[in-house]
């Protein structure tokens, strides 16, 4: 009985998760200011790896504002300076410490679904995770209403937070 209230349990979570993926991908116009994070820690490949869902049109007017340029991302004509303006932008407002030590964040690759920018990215060389600080405060300039819900997953051990333009820190002890 135990066992089939687990599997309830990660199937509802499940749909949940994808309700609002499906959801945040489905409209071009939206009223409501969520971007999503994905943080593994693959241990046996020693690494973070990092998966974030940021509304495009968001983005794009972020960094307009923030360097009086123009950007096209997620569109045919997305330049190479487009991306390299988004890495620096986000460089700049999310961070992860392990164990006390900043870390340098890498960019793999991106894609695109629906109006979503879907970004990868991994931290190397993490043998072991005593403590995972994460800061980020992506969108948080563009509108007081920027929610990022980040979920962690670290030996095993699921945990969320919701970071706001108030609230831009967490800090997880598996």
């Amino acid at each position: 009985m135990l066992r089939n209230n687990e599997c309830m349990k990660k199937f509802l979570k499940i749909v949940t998760v994808s309700s609002l993926l499906l959801v945040m991908s489905s409209f071009a116009v939206h009223k409501f200011y969520v971007s999503i994070y994905q943080i593994n820690f693959a241990q046996d490949k020693k690494m973070l790896q990092i998966t974030s869902r940021i509304f495009v049109d968001d983005l794009n007017n972020m960094l307009k504002i923030k360097y009086n340029q123009k950007t096209n991302l997620g569109e045919p004509n997305e330049s190479a300076n487009d991306i390299t303006l988004m890495k620096k932008y986000i460089f700049e407002n999310f961070s992860v410490k392990v164990n006390g030590q900043s870390k340098a964040i890498n960019f793999a690759n991106k894609e695109m679904e629906g109006n979503v920018l879907i970004c990868y990215y991994n931290v190397k060389d993490i043998p072991k995770i005593k403590t995972l600080e994460i800061h980020n405060s992506v969108l948080h300039d563009f509108v007081d209403e920027q929610q990022n819900i980040i979920q962690t997953t670290v030996y095993g051990k699921k945990q969320s937070f919701l970071f706001t333009p108030g609230n831009a820190k967490g800090l997880l002890k598996p």
